[in-house]
């Protein structure tokens, strides 16, 4: 793992509607090959993160007003959505967004366009994609309005995974979900920063799951950040379910 972070967040002011401070003096780091949890109750400023990040905060109204985000050693302010996710720089937004009317295939497919690679590449990248999400290919042909909660957030964390990112931004993967998907998703997330060194900053309520599965984390509460440490050290505090997540460790949404 390399010393200098992938993605490293300096005191950052993100605010709604140039009226409503949602986070504020927010600092945080993932080093290259890092799992980092990104924990906290519904409200927190979990989301407003993440998408401050992927910069898509600026399609609901928001602006980061202050502080700096690096990725990969470069501030990238001035960066376009669509120029992140071209370098490497991926969100799955919470709720999944999948294209109901399309088939779980060309969903993935359109992961995959902003990277203007040939058919055959993209053909080889499916089955990169299906190895990892063998569910998927039994449900390739499937219309993706059809398919299960869980099928549907595999299908939005593979189209991701289809511009081939160094870094995924994860909004409550789990959101909604059994807990026996809940654990197959982390599963895989899991093989694919072993085997791809791929990094990830996952927002989660679920602390137990979450915790059990990232190296580091930090607790959001009211759109700052009141703690941090080590997932393990993290794990281990009494007051971690009852302060700063209102003993809301198991609920979703």
């Amino acid at each position: 793992m390399s010393n200098t972070p992938i993605l490293q967040v300096d005191d950052i002011e993100v605010v709604y509607e140039q009226a409503i401070l949602a986070v504020r003096k927010v600092s945080l780091a993932v080093q290259a090959g890092q799992i980092v949890a990104l924990l906290g109750a519904n409200g927190a400023g979990k989301s407003t993160t993440l998408k401050a990040i992927s910069h898509l905060i600026q399609a609901e109204r928001g602006a980061m007003t202050r502080g700096r985000i690096l990725y990969q050693g470069q501030n990238i302010a001035a960066r376009e959505p669509d120029a992140l996710v071209a370098g490497g720089l991926v969100q799955v937004l919470e709720g999944r967004h999948c294209f109901a009317h399309l088939t779980v295939e060309d969903n993935l497919l359109i992961g995959g366009f902003v990277r203007k690679v040939s058919r055959p590449t993209l053909k080889a990248e499916l089955e990169r994609i299906y190895s990892y999400f063998p569910r998927l290919k039994e449900r390739r042909k499937s219309l993706t309005g059809y398919t299960s909660g869980g099928e549907q957030q595999m299908v939005a964390i593979g189209r991701a995974l289809m511009a081939q990112p160094r870094l995924v931004l994860l909004d409550e993967p789990s959101m909604g979900l059994a807990p026996q998907i809940v654990e197959e998703i982390f599963d895989i997330i899991a093989q694919l920063n072993k085997a791809e060194g791929m990094s990830f900053l996952i927002a989660e309520q679920n602390l137990k799951i979450a915790l059990r599965y990232a190296q580091y984390g930090y607790v959001l509460e009211n759109g700052q950040v009141v703690s941090e440490g080590a997932a393990q050290e993290l794990a281990e505090r009494d007051d971690m379910h009852d302060f700063y997540l209102g003993g809301q460790s198991s609920v979703q949404g």
